[in-house]
């Protein structure tokens, strides 16, 4: 029986990726909090692939590697965004209205 690999996440976690730089701008907190809901959902991915124990170990669909990769990368950049942008003053913590 092979499992079939998905690469769905691929594309919504470059999207979202896009989408937290170009908030940024506004708010130091959306960038962080989308980081924070992509590293959560990196985490409900892994266990996916790792965790018998998890009920969806047994789909016959599951998340590829590189989605896995690319969705943990993503949140590790809005991060890393976010923390820079706060260090260096570049966008207000609260936006301005």
């Amino acid at each position: 029986m092979e499992t079939k690999r998905s690469h769905a996440a691929v594309p919504v976690a470059l999207a979202l990726l896009v989408a937290g730089l170009y908030l940024s701008q506004f708010t130091v907190l959306l960038t962080a909090l989308l980081g924070v809901v992509l590293f959560l959902s990196g985490l409900s991915f892994l266990s996916t692939r790792l965790n018998p124990l998890s009920p969806h170990f047994y789909l016959t669909r599951k998340p590829s590697w590189l989605a896995i990769g690319v969705v943990f990368l993503s949140a590790l950049v809005l991060l890393a965004a976010a923390f820079e942008f706060y260090v260096h003053h570049l966008a207000p913590v609260v936006p301005r209205l």
